[in-house]
C-alpha cells in the first residue's frame, strides 16, 4: 500500500511539475510573442477605405480620426489593444484627445478598420473659424452718398487694348421714385468719344456686367484717365445726371495677367462755369498729433493755355510758406493733352500747430512750352486770415476744425506772378 501511495504521489508530483513548467513556458512564450508584435509607426497612417457599419443610435459610436493632423508624432500600438476588434469597444473604452477644444464627439457609422486610426472620434468643424471677411463695400456707405460704382480694368500689352468691365452700381439717388440708369465711359483726355452701357429699367441697384475696349498705346496709357458718368432716363427720354467717377491710370500696375476690380463712390459734377483762368480742386488735411499738413491735388479744369499750338503739358507746384517766406515746394507729374488734367497726387509738409496762423499753401499751375520754358497759367493761396479771404480762408479754417479729415473744395485760379 505504501509503495502504491509513493508511486501515486510521485506521479502526481511529476504531473504538477510538468504543468508548472508548461505554464511557465507558455507565459514566457506569450510575452515574447507580444513584445515582438509591436508596430512602430514612422509616418502618418492612411487607413484604407472601409464599409461603414450602421449601429444603434443610442450606443456610443467610434469613427476614424483624420490622419492629416497638425501634429504628426510617431506612436506605438499598446500591447493590451493589439488584435482587438475596434467595433466591439465599449463606450468607456473610446480614446479621445482633450487638447483640441474644437473637436466635438459626433455620432456616425463605425469603422471596420482595426488599427490605431479607429481609436479616435472624428470631431465637427467650428464654422466661426473659417468665415471669410465681410465685404463692407456693399454695406458701408458714407453719409450723403449718391451711389457707388464697381468696375474692373485689364491691359493687353501685345494688342494695346484697355479692357474695362462695368460691373454694377448700388444705391443710386434719382430725382424721381423710379430710376432707369445707364453709364457713359470716357478715356480722357479724349472727351469727344465715349462708350455707353445698356439702360437698366426701374432699379436703384443696376447690375451691368458689360465689357468695353479702348485702343490706347502703352505710352499714353498712364497719362489717361477713366471717367464714368451715370445718368437716369425719364419717361420723356430726358437724361438726368446722377454722379461721376474719375479714375486716373498713372498709378496703377496693369499687366496681361492682372485684372483689377475697383469700386468708387459717385461724385457730383461741378456745374459752376469755369473762372476766367480756370479752376483747381484739392483736399486739405492737418494731423495735429504728427504735426503734418497734407494736400491732395485732384484736378483742374477750364485752363487757358498760353499757345494751343503746343501740346498741353500741365503740372501743379505746391509751396509751403511761412510769413511769406518760402519753406518747401513739391510738384505733380505733368499731364499731356488735356485742358482738364487729373492728378490725384498727395503731398505732406511738416508744420507745427503753432505755425498754422502764419503758414500758407500756394498752388501754381504751369504749362511746359517749347524747350525748357514754363508759363504760369494761374495761382491760388489758402491760409489764415493774415493772407486770405473768402473761400480760401474758409477752406483753411475748415481743415483746422476737422483734424485728420480730408476737406475737398474747388478754387478759382488768379493770374498773378
Amino acid at each position: 500500500t505504501e509503495q502504491v501511495a509513493a508511486v501515486a504521489g510521485g506521479v502526481i508530483g511529476g504531473i504538477l511539475l510538468f504543468v508548472l513548467i508548461g505554464i511557465t513556458a507558455y507565459l514566457l512564450w506569450k510575452k515574447f510573442c507580444l513584445l515582438s508584435s509591436y508596430e512602430e509607426l514612422t509616418s502618418p497612417v492612411t487607413p484604407p477605405p472601409a464599409k461603414a457599419i450602421l449601429q444603434n443610435q443610442s450606443s456610443s459610436e467610434i469613427q476614424p480620426k483624420s490622419t492629416s493632423r497638425s501634429r504628426s508624432v510617431p506612436f506605438v500600438i499598446p500591447p493590451t489593444l493589439h488584435g482587438r476588434d475596434w467595433i466591439n469597444l465599449m463606450n468607456e473604452e473610446q480614446v479621445q484627445e482633450d487638447s483640441d477644444p474644437y473637436v466635438i464627439p459626433q455620432s456616425g457609422p463605425r469603422s471596420s478598420f482595426h488599427s490605431l486610426a479607429g481609436a479616435y472620434v472624428v470631431g465637427t468643424i467650428n464654422p466661426e473659424l473659417y468665415k471669410f471677411p465681410e465685404d463692407k463695400s456693399e454695406t458701408d456707405f458714407p453719409e450723403g452718398s449718391i451711389g457707388r460704382l464697381w468696375f474692373s480694368i485689364e491691359y493687353k500689352q501685345e494688342s494695346e487694348r484697355l479692357l474695362v468691365s462695368l460691373i454694377k452700381v448700388r444705391k443710386l439717388q434719382p430725382p424721381a421714385d423710379s430710376c432707369s440708369p445707364f453709364v457713359k465711359i470716357y478715356l480722357l483726355p479724349d472727351e469727344r468719344r465715349y462708350l455707353q452701357s445698356k439702360t437698366r429699367r426701374k432699379t436703384l441697384n443696376p447690375q451691368f456686367d458689360e465689357n468695353f475696349v479702348f485702343q490706347v498705346s502703352s505710352k499714353m496709357l498712364f497719362q489717361s484717365t477713366l471717367k464714368f458718368l451715370v445718368y437716369h432716363v425719364d419717361k420723356q427720354k430726358k437724361h438726368h445726371f446722377l454722379g461721376q467717377v474719375i479714375f486716373p491710370l498713372k498709378n496703377e500696375t496693369l499687366t496681361d495677367d492682372s485684372k483689377l476690380v475697383i469700386w468708387r463712390d459717385l461724385e457730383k459734377e461741378n456745374l459752376e462755369s469755369p473762372s476766367e483762368y480756370g479752376d483747381i480742386q484739392f483736399s486739405l488735411s492737418y494731423n495735429d498729433y504728427l504735426g503734418r499738413l497734407t494736400i491732395v491735388v485732384l484736378r483742374a479744369k477750364g485752363l487757358k493755355l498760353q499757345d494751343e499750338s503746343y501740346a498741353a503739358s500741365v503740372y501743379v507746384k505746391v509751396s509751403l510758406m511761412n510769413h511769406n517766406k518760402f519753406i518747401k515746394s513739391k510738384k505733380t507729374a505733368a499731364v499731356l493733352g488735356s485742358l482738364n488734367p487729373v492728378y490725384n497726387e498727395t503731398f505732406s509738409f511738416k508744420a507745427d500747430q503753432t505755425e498754422l496762423d502764419t503758414a500758407s499753401l500756394s498752388l501754381s499751375v504751369f504749362q511746359n512750352i517749347e524747350g525748357d520754358k514754363t508759363h504760369l497759367l494761374g495761382r491760388v493761396v489758402v491760409g489764415p486770415f493774415m493772407y486770405t479771404r473768402g473761400k480760401e480762408l474758409e477752406h483753411w479754417n475748415e481743415m483746422i476744425s476737422k483734424p485728420k479729415e480730408l476737406v475737398k473744395r474747388w478754387h478759382a485760379l488768379c493770374h498773378s506772378t
